[in-house]
């Protein structure tokens, strides 16, 4: 006679096989529908869309966007700068105050808008020598 072992699966196996087929399925819903990304400031534009989002009237009128296009500085006529940098999927940004300083690298400029949350900012730039005399003189 031939004997038969039925081999029981716990039932958390289940649950935890559904739970992660359900993620792969959002995953890729997310993908076909090109929801997050990795957004880039391309050009000017870009970077007043961004500028006006983070500050309601903010005009800018110098913008040099990063190599890289994950960040930007901008400046208005009234002479403020901002600082924008990607968060996620969306940008944020900073005016800088008199508390924010900015320091050349060899790969680029480094701005602290003072702020430990929002943090430093690396940007890689062609005017870098520009910026850091007018963000050091706020």
């Amino acid at each position: 006679m031939p004997i038969h072992q039925t081999m029981e699966i716990d039932p958390r196996i289940y649950a935890f096989l559904v739970a992660l087929l359900a993620i792969a399925i959002l995953a890729g819903l997310a993908r076909g529908l090109k929801l997050g990304g990795n957004p880039i400031l391309r050009d000017d534009a870009a970077v007043r869309k961004a500028a006006g989002e983070v500050e309601d009237g903010f005009e800018a009128r110098t913008i040099s966007i990063s190599r890289d296009g994950k960040a930007a500085l901008a400046s208005d006529g009234s002479g403020r700068v901002m600082v924008i940098k990607r968060h996620g999927n969306q940008f944020a940004g900073r005016i800088l105050s008199n508390a924010a300083s900015a320091h050349e690298e060899v790969d680029g400029l480094i701005v602290d808008c003072g702020e430990a949350f929002f943090g430093k900012v690396r940007l890689s730039l062609s005017d870098s020598a520009s910026w850091t005399d007018r963000i050091n003189r706020l």
